[in-house]
């Protein structure tokens, strides 16, 4: 089994915003009690959202910038569909944003 430990995306910045409507994490959050591995991608959309409003783009202004569509920015924020390691790397540029992704040993 892994743990939701195993694997961490990081985009930083990444600063909290005060949104009442569920985020794709807290969606997912039934499916990650369920060892489900849903979360890592749920963490991704959300905060790939958070950053693109932080910069005060839409989702077809970031589309622009990476080189897709604005549905499929859409998709992403939604965690309809786990990305590429291409695309994300193309959007964290776009966002100015380092991709981190660890690795952590299983306990």
């Amino acid at each position: 089994m892994h743990s939701k430990d195993a694997i961490t995306p990081v985009m930083s910045p990444r600063p909290r915003s005060s949104s009442s409507e569920k985020r794709p994490l807290e969606r997912l959050h039934e499916k990650i009690a369920t060892r489900d591995r849903g979360w890592f991608f749920a963490a991704i959309a959300d905060k790939v959202s958070e950053r693109r409003a932080e910069k005060g783009l839409s989702q077809r202004e970031l589309a622009e910038l990476v080189g897709t569509t604005q549905s499929a920015i859409a998709r992403l924020e939604r965690g309809g569909r786990p990305p590429r390691i291409d695309t994300l790397l193309t959007i964290a540029e776009a966002l100015e944003c380092d991709l981190v992704v660890e690795l952590v040993p299983k306990r």
